[in-house]
C-alpha cells in the first residue's frame, strides 16, 4: 500500500511508527476501509509470540531439530547434528 502525506503526518503526530502499522495490517481484523489490532488482540499475539519464542530455545538447546517428510506423511523427527 502506498502511504499518503496525510498519513504520514498523521502518524507522526500520534506517535504511530512504521512497525506499528507493518504489524497491524500483518494481524489486524479487516472492518470494511479499516485494519483494526486492539488491546486484546495484541496481547493475544504478543502471547502467542512468547509461546512460539520458548519452543525455539529448545529446538536451540537441542543444536535444531530434522523433520523428514515424503508428501502428506511425516516420516521421522530427529536432534541435529551438533
Amino acid at each position: 500500500m502506498q502511504a499518503t502525506k496525510h498519513f504520514q503526518h498523521r502518524m507522526s503526530q500520534r506517535g504511530v511508527s512504521a512497525d506499528m502499522v507493518r504489524i497491524v495490517l500483518d494481524y489486524g481484523t479487516v472492518t470494511q476501509d479499516k485494519f483494526i489490532l486492539g488491546r486484546k488482540e495484541a496481547a493475544r499475539r504478543l502471547s502467542a509470540i512468547e509461546d512460539e519464542m520458548r519452543v525455539l530455545k529448545k529446538i536451540i538447546d537441542k543444536g535444531g531439530v530434522t523433520v523428514v517428510a515424503d508428501g502428506d506423511a511425516l516420516i521421522t523427527a530427529y536432534n541435529c547434528p551438533r
